[in-house]
């Protein structure tokens, strides 16, 4: 279990904001962190790593304590057991893909690990490759792997995905499942991408004004998201039907929506289908894709 009471005023475009989060994540989850900008989610995230300290609070992982304010304890970025994955991979341009990897691999740990993370990311091929002359999903691989080889306790990413075109963007999700099935590290991700929440994560804190505004099941909290949004991308599961009433069930990553439907629009759809769902007007409007 982490458990984060933490306060800390920043300095944004908007002025001044008073971070407040107190929360309990599940060891082993998969968290997303979502809100507008200047909310403090990347805030949150490097105070969890320890690169900026909060004015007041307690850090607290798996019953070891990181920061407490009331204590004097601030346990350095090294020592505090985290992988962080950056929004720019900060990679090490005159290392090669093996390098880059070892580099996050503490004294304490074997170096088969660097084998298993190859291959669990795909990277065998390239191992001496420098990484310059990688791709961006290559190299957003690297970072990944880089971040795990010390077997941390928690997993930070930073809009990892954000700059990866749609098709890498959902490979890379399918191999971030992946990681988090085999290695079950406690993991939080900050994302602007609701289909990305719902395919990656089980809860999401909702930050807004520096304040918790929702802790939930992302399923719960983007309902009505997805209407002012406008447009999901899903998978088409059943139809029900009732009186002139129908009610479309769609699979967005591992949530299940149920959603009021025009039943022409569905009757031509099969469990499974790749579908397009348009929540501008009412009802709904589904396309396969």
């Amino acid at each position: 279990m982490t458990h984060l009471s933490l306060q800390k005023k920043l300095h944004s475009a908007d002025g001044q904001l008073l971070l407040d989060v107190n929360c309990d994540i599940e060891e082993g989850s998969f968290i997303s962190l979502y809100g507008p900008s200047g909310a403090g989610k990347t805030s949150l995230l490097r105070m969890l790593a320890g690169f900026m300290q909060p004015d007041e609070g307690l850090i607290k992982v798996n019953n070891e304590v990181w920061f407490d304010s009331e204590n004097k304890i601030n346990i350095v970025p090294q020592k505090r057991m985290i992988g962080f994955v950056f929004q720019d991979y900060a990679l090490f341009p005159n290392m090669n893909v093996e390098e880059n990897i070892l580099f996050g691999l503490s004294k304490a740990h074997p170096k088969k690990i660097v084998e298993e993370l190859l291959e669990l990311t795909e990277l065998s091929g390239l191992r001496e490759k420098k990484i310059q002359v990688l791709s961006g999903g290559q190299q957003q691989r690297v970072a990944l792997a880089r971040a795990l080889a010390r077997k941390p306790k928690l997993l930070l990413l930073d809009e990892p995905l954000s700059a990866i075109d749609n098709e890498l963007r959902s490979n890379l999700q399918r191999t971030l499942l992946s990681i988090h099935s085999h290695y079950k590290v406690t993991s939080i991700i900050v994302s602007h991408d609701i289909n990305e929440i719902m395919k990656l994560t089980s809860k999401t804190i909702h930050l807004r004004n520096g304040k918790i505004e929702q802790l939930a099941a992302p399923v719960e909290i983007f309902t009505n998201e997805f209407q002012d949004e406008g447009m999901l991308k899903a998978l088409f599961l059943s139809l029900e039907k009732s009186g002139n009433q129908s009610h479309a069930l769609i699979l967005v990553g591992d949530q299940v929506l149920k959603i009021a439907c025009s039943t022409e629009d569905a009757n031509d759809l099969q469990k499974g289908d790749e579908i397009v769902v348009s929540f501008k007007g009412a009802p709904a409007f589904l396309r396969k894709l």
